[in-house]
């Protein structure tokens, strides 16, 4: 595989300027470049076929949700690494509290902004156009894997990375909470079942200081959360500049805190989608904890042709197994900049092995 270095990326900005209380606010979001100096490694052992391991906490939870029918959990799990032979699949872990999503649903998602056209589709188009797209996708899912229910979701960036510091110096901006509001509404409209995932981009915050100022919303129990480790800014460059960072530490402290939002409200399992295109975006891998009242999904969002996306899925996800996986179509980065007359078709992305169980259009 070829090399190339940091500053060999194409990282390109998109900016919206926006009134919120007479002041003039610019975000910035960077599309992803997969051409990143990552090593492959062979696959050499069948994985496991044991999925799950039983978690005492578990038994204990008080649900108003129907019990976990283990065999078809296993069932499911399996069926979804059936092909793949990298050790590690499919990912020992603790069953799911009652409620899980996951892996019984595939999820489809639309990720952006509505503030901004460049950050993705759900700023792009009208919201009655968004959503009959969707909708649409949600269909061509359907018919490619009858065999998997399809639930839709609106993947909102609650907190986008900024070019510039603020006031407060930490390059993020928060949106404000009717925004996220409006991304509830909107999920209502295309589905009664539909998801919500509030997306952070921390820049030279932490996760420790944004997450919890989302609890309004992560203590519903149709909204989930994404954490997006290339603008997370561990060194002195401003977001953009070079890829972020998360430490499986990061990671545990999210899940620890949605898993106590879990155990006070009496939720299904959150679902927490870490963005993932390079190996360093996310470090010491092994250490990460899988809890019975969180689902991992490590999700694949570099852009380019078909050929070099499914290389950066292998390598940033599929050799290092942390427990379920996604993968990101960008409609515009996936074809007019790399000269590729369409995108992936589900039908494509289903030959990915893993079977990604999340998948997100931008």
């Amino acid at each position: 595989m070829q090399k190339h270095s940091f500053a060999a990326l194409r990282l390109f900005a998109s900016f919206v300027i926006f009134v919120s209380l007479q002041v003039g606010i610019t975000s910035c979001t960077q599309s992803k470049s997969q051409d990143q100096s990552i090593h492959d490694s062979t696959a050499v052992a069948k994985a496991d076929t044991t999925t799950a391991k039983t978690d005492s906490s578990v038994a204990s939870v008080t649900s108003n949700y129907a019990p976990l029918d283990t065999a078809a959990y296993n069932q499911k799990v399996n069926w979804l690494c059936r092909q793949d032979t990298t050790p590690g699949w499919p990912v020992k872990a603790p069953y799911p509290v009652p409620g899980a999503v996951l892996p019984f649903k595939r999820i489809v998602a639309y990720y952006g902004n509505f503030f901004s056209k460049g950050m993705g589709i759900l700023g792009e188009y009208h919201k009655d156009v968004m959503i009959q797209k969707l909708k649409e996708d949600v269909k061509k899912w359907e018919k490619a894997d009858p065999e998997t229910p399809v639930v839709p979701a609106i993947h909102y960036i609650a907190v986008t990375a900024q070019e510039l510091p603020q006031k407060d110096n930490t390059y993020r901006l928060r949106m404000p909470h009717h925004q996220i509001d409006t991304a509830i509404n909107v999920a209502a409209r295309v589905s009664k079942d539909a998801l919500v995932f509030v997306d952070v981009q921390v820049g030279f915050s932490k996760v420790q200081d944004e997450i919890p100022k989302l609890e309004k919303y992560l203590s519903m129990p149709n909204v989930h959360l994404g954490i997006d480790p290339e603008f997370s800014m561990k060194g002195e460059k401003r977001p953009g500049k070079e890829i972020g960072t998360y430490d499986a530490d990061d990671i545990n402290f999210v899940t620890e805190y949605l898993a106590k939002l879990v155990k006070e409200h009496n939720l299904p399992p959150k679902i927490l989608v870490v963005h993932r295109f390079v190996k360093p975006m996310l470090t010491n891998y092994k250490k990460i904890k899988t809890r019975p009242e969180v689902q991992i999904v490590i999700h694949m969002d570099g852009w380019g042709p078909p050929a070099k996306k499914r290389n950066s899925y292998k390598l940033a996800i599929v050799h290092e197994p942390i427990q379920f996986a996604g993968f990101k179509v960008f409609y515009g980065n996936d074809t007019k900049r790399v000269n590729q007359p369409r995108v992936m078709s589900p039908e494509e992305m289903l030959t990915l092995h893993p079977q990604p169980i999340y998948i997100q259009y931008q």
